[in-house]
């Protein structure tokens, strides 16, 4: 069956940013002129999303605002035949209809997927995590589409990354199917590094069987009074078969400060109306450090 619904989390308060996100939610930062939270939209449509339900909470409203037609701005642009800057304008709101839900507690991802429950209905839909930005073409769910329909299960975005760093993420315990693809036996959230089963870290982007919904009702809250979805995909694993991914493509954390500004360079030198001045400005500061 087609994936064509996305459930995006995006109540959290963005603590990392503050104070900027007292007044803008961390979703809508940008990486070079387009907000977060339109990548990630963007990568779903191309993976044939139609619908996109995003999970956001009290007081971060200009989310909604972002994707209502803008009229005076759209004629103003007409009327000056800034045909470029228009398309920009109307580029967010034609990938794909944006729904909201509203969490009005933060009680944790688990929970802020199950508010998306009655939007979603009785159909596989991918989850995603709008602090993920990834760089490939095909995007890492058009990947992930084609493993789940070969598959037929859900399907979990994973990377690589060193022992290290293992204990601020959640790892899989999977066995390797075919090139990239392991089929999990069960999750670990954080785990630390002796303890870890591999240094497969999960990455947010989940293709999902409408099963989970029941799962995480069944979820008890943890010590924080918290649903967690890596509990929900646990209870998932005894009914269903789920397999992890490791997608093409590079990813870039946009839910730090730093890891943003990597991100806008990193976009910034692809792009061909911004290379030249990106690369003009990475030799003025590498002459100012000598």
């Amino acid at each position: 069956m087609q994936i064509r619904k996305a459930v995006i989390p995006a109540a959290g308060l963005g603590t990392r940013f503050l104070p900027v996100t007292m007044s803008v939610p961390k979703e809508l930062l940008p990486i070079v002129d387009r907000p977060l939270l339109q990548y990630v939209i963007a990568e779903a449509a191309e993976a044939g999303v139609e619908e996109v339900i995003i999970v956001t909470s009290p007081g971060k409203e200009s989310i909604a605002d972002y994707f209502q037609p803008h009229p005076t701005i759209e004629q103003r642009l007409t009327a000056n035949g800034e045909d470029d800057l228009l398309a920009k304008v109307t580029e967010a709101g034609n990938l794909a209809k944006v729904s909201f839900v509203i969490q009005h507690e933060a009680l944790g991802l688990g929970h802020a997927v199950l508010m998306a429950k009655n939007a979603v209905g009785d159909e596989p839909f991918v989850v995603i995590l709008p602090d993920d930005i990834i760089a490939h073409s095909p995007g890492a769910i058009s990947q992930m589409v084609q493993v789940s329909e070969k598959m037929d299960a859900g399907v979990i975005a994973v990377e690589e990354l060193p022992w290290e760093v293992v204990h601020n993420y959640g790892v899989v315990d999977a066995d390797p199917v075919s090139e990239g693809v392991h089929k999990i036996m069960r999750l670990v959230e954080k785990p630390q590094r002796e303890e870890a089963p591999s240094n497969l870290t999960i990455v947010g982007r989940y293709i999902l069987p409408p099963q989970i919904f029941q799962c995480l009702e069944n979820t008890k809250p943890g010590a924080k009074g918290e649903i967690q979805l890596t509990d929900g995909l646990l209870a998932l694993l005894q009914d269903h078969d789920l397999f992890a991914f490791e997608f093409a493509g590079t990813r870039y954390d946009g839910g730090t400060p730093m890891g943003l500004l990597r991100a806008s360079l990193a976009f910034a030198l692809d792009r061909e109306d911004t290379s030249e001045d990106a690369i003009a400005l990475l030799r003025e500061f590498q002459n100012r450090t000598g």
